[in-house]
């Protein structure tokens, strides 16, 4: 049996520990765990500490963001040999043959060079549902993937390639991280699968769900749950660090002063001036954003210290 290690980032844990480090334990694939504390203060560390002993249990100084905190656990497990790393929410619990199955579709895939990311189906918390998000993602692939059409007629296949799917339950090969490497630390929180993903297909290799697999994510079941207001760039920011995208930053800055142009003759000011502040930040920040660019595009460990 390959080397599997759960990465789990946690912040305020408690609601959801005992659920979460218990299905690690009943888990038919034998797991590793390394838990990266983000400066809890609901005890849940102790909780954890205690509970589970066998959980390597790394407390951070400051919280890292979701990123900068999943790159210390795979380094960890890149160092101790694990052959796959499941990156897992602290709000989400795994079934007995949740990890079996999804190793069974990496195992008898023809082509496992192509596999960038493993995806379980998600389970809302009430265990009845799909969580909102996973019928979003597989409803956008639905010309590639017909996922809907074989359901309903019972013809589903072992897994199926899809554009994207949420952090909540990653599956990563190896390979993978020896190819794309960890998560960009440009990213806090939120971004930072979607530009992980980019960087995936970017490097050639796919984002698999399996059917046969279920997982329970016990995430907030509203689709607009990101906080535009607290992150109001986050769209122009994947964006322009994706690397499948070619001038990125130069055709972002165009739009911008398009837009600019249009409210400012319409008479728009205050759209203006939030276009205008977009526009700033881009200037201030493009050397950095173009290091970044160029970064993304490498082969190898990228942002990982091993």
């Amino acid at each position: 049996m390959p080397k599997t290690t759960v990465i789990i980032v946690t912040y305020n844990a408690m609601k959801w520990a005992e659920r979460c480090f218990n299905s690690l334990r009943q888990s038919s694939a034998p797991l590793d765990c390394i838990v990266i504390d983000n400066g809890s203060t609901d005890g849940s560390q102790e909780f954890i500490k205690n509970k589970f002993p066998e959980v390597d249990f790394i407390q951070s100084d400051e919280n890292l963001g979701f990123g900068k905190a999943n790159n210390i656990g795979i380094e960890k497990a890149y160092k101790n040999g694990a052959d796959f790393f499941y990156l897992m929410n602290q709000d989400a619990w795994l079934y007995t043959d949740s990890i079996v199955k999804l190793l069974d579709v990496y195992k008898n895939h023809p082509s496992k060079n192509e596999i960038g990311i493993i995806s379980p189906m998600h389970l809302d918390g009430s265990e009845k549902y799909l969580d909102i998000f996973l019928d979003k993602y597989i409803a956008n692939n639905f010309e590639k993937t017909r996922l809907i059409s074989d359901f309903y007629l019972q013809n589903v296949k072992p897994f199926y390639e899809i554009s994207f799917i949420n952090a909540a339950h990653w599956l990563i090969p190896k390979a993978t991280i020896e190819t794309v490497g960890g998560f960009n630390p440009y990213f806090f929180h939120y971004g930072e699968d979607v530009e992980y993903v980019n960087r995936v297909q970017f490097h050639q290799k796919k984002v698999l769900l399996v059917p046969e697999s279920k997982v329970v994510h016990d995430g907030k079941q509203v689709l607009a749950k990101v906080d535009s207001s607290k992150y109001p760039d986050l769209g122009i920011e994947t964006k322009m660090m994706n690397p499948n995208l070619p001038n990125a930053i130069l055709l972002e800055k165009k739009s911008l002063k398009q837009s600019m142009l249009k409210n400012m003759f319409t008479g728009n000011r205050n759209s203006y001036k939030t276009l205008q502040e977009k526009y700033r930040k881009i200037l201030k920040d493009e050397k950095i954003l173009t290091n970044f660019r160029n970064k993304v595009k490498e082969v190898g460990l990228t942002f990982l210290n091993v």
